[in-house]
C-alpha cells in the first residue's frame, strides 16, 4: 500500500530529476518557458496598464478637489447621496438658495474657494473652436493639483489665463492673448487674456482647457451656481449629511478614501453598486478557458519532445519495476518544474513589458492615468494560469509515456499504434453538438445567447482535436506519391502523434478563432454599411444657416466658402420658414382624401425646398428630373420619396393644407389649402433630405415665408479645408456649420479588430507551426542522419524542415476553417439582424480567410526551409 510520506518522496525525486533534466536541455526549456509566458507576459502587462487607467474613488480625489478637504456642490433641496456622490445621488423637495455663511455654520469656519467648471468658445487662427473653462484662484493652496504647471506661471490678475498644451496646438502659446467668448444675456461678450502659463490640466488630457481667476469673465445663463472647495479637518460622514440637509452634494476626500458601513446609507441606496453579472463572468470564464486551451496545445509538443528524450530512461525504470504512475510523475514534474519558472517570469517580464505600455497607452487616451499600480491578486492568479497550463500540457505526453512498449524502447523502435476508431466518433459528436448549440444560441430577433454560442464554439474545437490523429493518419497514407520531403514529414507526423497532434490543433484552434470573428465582424460591418443613410449626395456639403439670419450674414457666409473653398461650386437653399417665434407651421399633402406620409432627413433647414428645376444637391435621377422640372416650371410641387421612406403616388392632382400652431402648441388653424399638379421624385440609394419641392408660384398661393435655409456645397471638398471653413463659420454672428457628406465610413474599432485578428492569428499560427517543426527536426535527427547516411543532399535538410512546417499549418487551418464557420455563421445572424425587415447580413471575408488558411502556411514553410541548417547530422541512430 502507497503511503503519503512515499507519494512525497517520489515527488521529490520527479521534481529533482526534472530540474535537472532542465538544465540540461536548456535551449528545449527555453522554448517551453517562452511558450508559458506569452499568455502570462500579455494578460500581466494588460491587467497592469487597465488597473493603473481605471482610478477609482479615492484615486481620483486630487483631481476633483485639488489638495481640499472637500469639494461642495450646490443643489437648492434636500440631496440623499452615496459616499461618492458620483456613484449616485437623489434631491428633492423645496428649492432654496445656498451660500457660504449656510455652509460655514454646519460645518465651521474652514477655508472655502468658490469653483465654477464651464465651457468658452475661443478664437483660433481660422475662427472659432471651443475649451473647457475652470474658474478658480489656483494659487489658493486647496486648488493644488488641478493644473500642473510646465511653463510660465498661474493667473495672478483677471486679465490672465493659464492653458493646456491640448489648446496651445491650436495655435496661442505663452505671451500670446486668448480671446474668449461668451454668451451672456446682453448678447456675445469677448474677452481678450493673456496666456501667462501652459499647464496640464488634471481632468483630461486630449480636450482644451484653460483657467482663470473667478470674475474673469461674465457669467452666463446657462452656467450653474459655483461650487466650493473647503480645507480644513477632514470632512466626516456626519457632515455630509448635514450639508445634504441644506441642500448640497459633497464629495469629501475622507469619506471617499475611507468609506463608512454601507449600514450608513438610506435604505433607498444600498445596494446599488451591481456586482459583476453572472453573464461577464461566463463570457470571462469561456474566454479564459479557450486561452488555457490554446496555451496548453502549443506547449504541447514541447513536453512531448521532452518524454520522448526520457523514453529511454523511463523503459529501464519500468524494466526495473518501475511503476506506470512513477512515469507519469516524472514526465508531470517537468510540467511543474516550468510551469512555476513560467509562472515567476512571465509576472516579472510582464510588470517590465508593462512598464513601457503605459506611456504608450497614455498617449490614446484622453484621461490621464493614475499612479502605476500593480494589481497583485490578479497578477497572482495569472502566475497560476501559467502553473496550470505547463501542468495540463504535460498530462497527455505523461500518461503517453507511462503505456510505452519498454522492450520496443529498449530495442530502438519508436512510434504509436493506430489511432483509436473511437477517437472520430467522438470528435464528430462533439462537433454536431457544437453545431446545434451554436445555431440555438443566435436566434435572430431576439433569444440570442452569446455565451451559449461561445460555449459551442469550444466544444466544436475540442471536437476538432479528436478528428486531428485521423487527418494525420489519413495524410500520411494520401502521401505515397509525394516528393521525398513532404512524404517523410506527414509519415512522420503520423508516427509521433503525441507530437504533432497538439500542435495542429493549435493552428487549428486558432484559425477558427480567426475565422469566426472575422466573419462576424465583416457581417456587422456589411450591415452597419447598408443600413448608413446618406445625408446627401456623395461629396457634397451643406451649411446650416439659422432663419433669423440677415441677408449680410448670408453674405458672409458665402464670402467665407469662396475663399476656403474656392473650387467648390454652390448653390442657396431657399426653403419654407417653418418655426419662428411667433408661430409653428405644418405641411400636409392629401389626394382622393387620403393623407400623404412624407418625411425627410433635415440637413437642408427645412423640410419644402421651394425652387422653379429640381436643385443639384437633391441627387434625383434624370429620368425624374426632366418630368419634375416640367411640373415645377407649370407651378406645381414635386414629393421626393425613396427606398426607406413611405412610397407616394406617382402624380395627380394633390391638396396641400398648411396649419399654424402657437410656439407653445394649441389648436390647429388653417392657414391655407389649394389643389396642385404634383409629380414623383424618387432619390436614389438615400434617404431625401426633403419631403416636396414647392414651386415658387405654389408657395405663394399657400402664403408661405420662404428664407435661405442653407448653402449647398458641391463636391470635391478637402478634408483640412472643410475644417478651416468650419472654424471661420463659427466665428460668423450665424454661428453656422459646415458639414460634408463622406459616404459610409467603416469604425476605427472594425479595422483595428480586423488588423487584431491578422495580427494576432499570425503570430499564434507561425508559434505553433514554428514549434512544433523545429521540435520535429530535434526529434528526427536520428532518421536525418540515416538519410545522411545513404546518400541525401544537404538542402534535403531544408526540404524536410518546410515540409514539417507545411503539413503541421496546413492541415490544422483546413481543420479550423470549417469549425470557425460553425460559429460566426451563426453569431452573424442576432448581429446583423434587421427588426423592421427582418434581413440579416452574412459576409464571408476571403481574403483573411485565403491569407489565413493558405498563405500563412505557405510562407511559414518558406521561412523555415529558409532559415534552417542544410547540413545533415551525423549521429549514432539510437540515442
Amino acid at each position: 500500500m502507497t503511503t503519503t510520506g512515499s507519494r512525497l518522496g517520489g515527488w521529490r525525486v520527479a521534481l529533482r530529476l526534472a530540474r535537472r533534466e532542465a538544465w540540461r536541455r536548456r535551449s528545449q526549456t527555453l522554448l517551453m518557458l517562452f511558450l508559458i509566458c506569452m499568455p502570462v507576459v500579455a494578460v500581466t502587462a494588460a491587467a497592469i496598464v487597465w488597473r493603473t487607467a481605471d482610478l477609482s474613488g479615492p484615486e481620483s480625489v486630487e483631481r476633483r478637489m485639488g489638495a481640499a478637504a472637500a469639494l461642495i456642490s450646490p443643489v437648492g433641496t434636500d440631496v440623499d447621496q452615496q459616499f461618492d456622490p458620483d456613484d449616485g445621488s437623489s434631491w428633492g423637495g423645496e428649492a432654496r438658495a445656498l451660500t457660504a455663511g449656510r455652509i460655514r455654520a454646519v460645518i465651521g469656519d474652514r477655508p472655502m474657494i468658490p469653483l465654477r467648471t464651464t465651457s468658452s468658445d475661443f478664437q483660433t487662427a481660422h475662427g472659432v473652436a471651443d475649451t473647457g473653462l475652470l474658474e478658480v484662484d489656483l494659487h489658493d493652496p486647496l486648488a493644488a493639483g488641478l493644473f500642473r504647471l510646465e511653463a510660465g506661471h498661474l493667473p495672478r490678475t483677471s486679465d490672465e489665463v493659464v492653458v493646456n498644451p491640448a489648446l496651445v496646438e491650436r495655435g496661442p502659446g505663452i505671451g500670446d492673448l486668448l480671446v474668449l467668448g461668451r454668451k451672456t444675456a446682453d448678447g456675445p461678450q469677448p474677452r481678450a487674456l493673456r496666456i501667462v502659463g501652459v499647464a496640464d490640466y488634471a481632468g483630461s488630457r486630449s480636450f482644451e482647457w484653460a483657467g482663470v481667476l473667478p470674475g474673469a469673465l461674465p457669467v452666463t445663463p446657462d452656467d450653474g451656481p459655483a461650487e466650493w472647495l473647503v480645507g480644513g479637518g477632514p470632512v466626516t460622514w456626519g457632515d455630509v449629511r448635514k450639508l445634504n440637509g441644506i441642500g448640497a452634494l459633497v464629495a469629501s476626500r475622507q469619506v471617499i478614501s475611507d468609506p463608512p458601513p454601507e449600514s450608513a446609507l438610506s435604505p433607498d441606496l444600498r445596494g446599488q453598486v451591481q456586482p459583476v453579472s453572472q453573464e461577464t463572468i461566463t463570457v470571462l470564464a469561456l474566454v479564459v478557458a479557450m486561452v488555457l486551451l490554446e496555451v496548453v496545445l502549443l506547449a504541447g509538443p514541447a513536453f512531448a519532445v521532452r518524454a520522448r528524450a526520457q523514453a529511454h530512461t523511463l523503459a529501464l525504470v519500468a524494466a526495473s519495476g518501475g511503476t506506470p504512475a512513477q512515469a507519469r510523475r516524472t514526465v508531470l514534474a517537468s510540467g511543474v518544474v516550468v510551469g512555476a519558472l513560467g509562472g515567476l517570469f512571465g509576472v516579472a517580464w510582464g510588470i517590465v513589458v508593462a512598464v513601457l505600455a503605459v506611456p504608450i497607452a497614455q498617449t490614446v487616451d484622453a484621461s490621464w492615468f493614475g499612479p502605476f499600480e500593480v494589481p497583485w491578486a490578479m497578477v497572482a492568479v495569472v502566475a497560476a494560469f501559467g502553473f496550470a497550463s505547463a501542468v495540463l500540457a504535460a498530462v497527455v505526453p505523461a500518461f503517453a509515456a507511462s503505456r510505452q512498449d519498454a522492450v520496443a524502447v529498449l530495442a530502438g523502435r519508436r512510434g504509436e499504434g493506430r489511432p483509436s476508431r473511437r477517437s472520430p466518433v467522438v470528435g464528430l459528436a462533439l462537433i454536431g453538438v457544437g453545431i446545434a448549440g451554436s445555431f440555438a444560441g443566435s436566434r435572430p430577433g431576439g433569444g440570442s445567447s452569446p455565451l451559449l454560442v461561445g460555449s459551442a464554439a469550444i466544444i466544436s474545437v475540442v471536437g476538432m482535436i479528436f478528428l486531428v490523429p485521423v487527418a494525420i493518419a489519413t495524410v500520411a497514407r494520401l502521401s505515397a506519391r509525394l516528393p521525398l520531403p513532404l512524404r517523410f514529414a506527414a509519415r512522420d507526423a503520423a508516427r509521433h502523434r503525441t507530437r504533432t497532434v497538439p500542435a495542429i490543433a493549435a493552428v487549428g484552434a486558432t484559425v477558427a478563432g480567426v475565422v469566426a470573428l472575422g466573419i462576424a465582424v465583416s457581417s456587422q460591418a456589411d450591415h452597419d454599411e447598408k443600413t448608413y443613410q446618406p445625408m446627401l449626395q456623395l461629396g457634397y456639403g451643406v451649411v446650416d444657416v439659422p432663419t433669423d439670419a440677415t441677408p449680410a450674414d448670408v453674405a458672409q457666409i458665402e464670402q467665407i466658402l469662396t475663399k476656403g473653398l474656392p473650387d467648390a461650386p454652390r448653390q442657396r437653399v431657399t426653403g419654407v420658414v417653418t418655426d419662428t417665434d411667433d408661430y409653428s407651421l405644418m405641411v400636409s399633402f392629401a389626394q382622393d382624401g387620403a393623407e400623404i406620409q412624407t418625411s425627410y432627413w433635415g440637413v437642408l433647414g427645412t423640410g419644402y425646398v421651394v425652387a422653379d428645376a429640381l436643385p443639384a444637391y437633391l441627387g434625383v435621377g434624370d429620368d425624374s428630373r426632366v418630368v419634375a422640372d416640367r411640373a415645377l416650371a407649370g407651378g406645381g410641387i414635386v414629393l421626393l420619396h425613396s427606398q426607406v421612406s413611405s412610397a407616394v403616388p406617382s402624380g395627380g392632382q394633390v391638396t396641400v393644407t398648411v396649419g399654424e400652431t402657437p410656439p407653445g402648441g394649441g389648436e390647429v388653424k388653417t392657414r391655407a389649402t389649394a389643389a396642385f399638379s404634383m409629380v414623383a421624385a424618387e432619390i436614389p440609394g438615400r434617404a431625401q433630405p426633403a419631403a416636396a419641392v414647392l414651386s415658387p408660384v405654389a408657395a405663394k398661393r399657400l402664403h408661405l415665408p420662404t428664407a435661405t435655409t442653407a448653402i449647398a456645397v458641391l463636391p470635391t471638398i478637402d478634408g483640412a479645408a472643410a475644417q478651416r471653413v468650419d472654424e471661420e463659420l463659427a466665428a460668423t454672428a450665424s454661428h453656422a456649420s459646415l458639414s460634408v457628406e463622406r459616404g459610409f465610413q467603416p469604425s476605427a474599432e472594425t479595422r483595428i479588430i480586423k488588423l487584431v485578428l491578422a495580427v494576432l492569428g499570425a503570430i499564434l499560427m507561425l508559434g505553433g507551426t514554428l514549434t512544433a517543426t523545429f521540435l520535429a527536426l530535434s526529434d528526427a535527427r536520428p532518421d536525418l542522419a540515416t538519410m545522411a547516411a545513404v546518400g541525401a543532399r544537404p538542402r534535403t535538410r531544408r526540404g524536410v524542415a518546410a515540409a514539417y512546417a507545411l503539413v503541421v499549418g496546413l492541415v490544422g487551418a483546413l481543420l479550423g476553417a470549417p469549425i470557425g464557420f460553425i460559429p460566426g455563421v451563426a453569431i452573424s445572424g442576432p448581429l446583423t439582424h434587421d427588426f423592421q425587415t427582418g434581413a440579416t447580413s452574412l459576409v464571408i471575408p476571403w481574403t483573411l480567410l485565403g491569407a489565413v488558411v493558405l498563405g500563412l502556411p505557405l510562407l511559414t514553410a518558406l521561412v523555415v526551409g529558409a532559415c534552417a541548417r542544410s547540413r545533415l547530422p551525423l549521429v549514432a541512430r539510437i540515442d
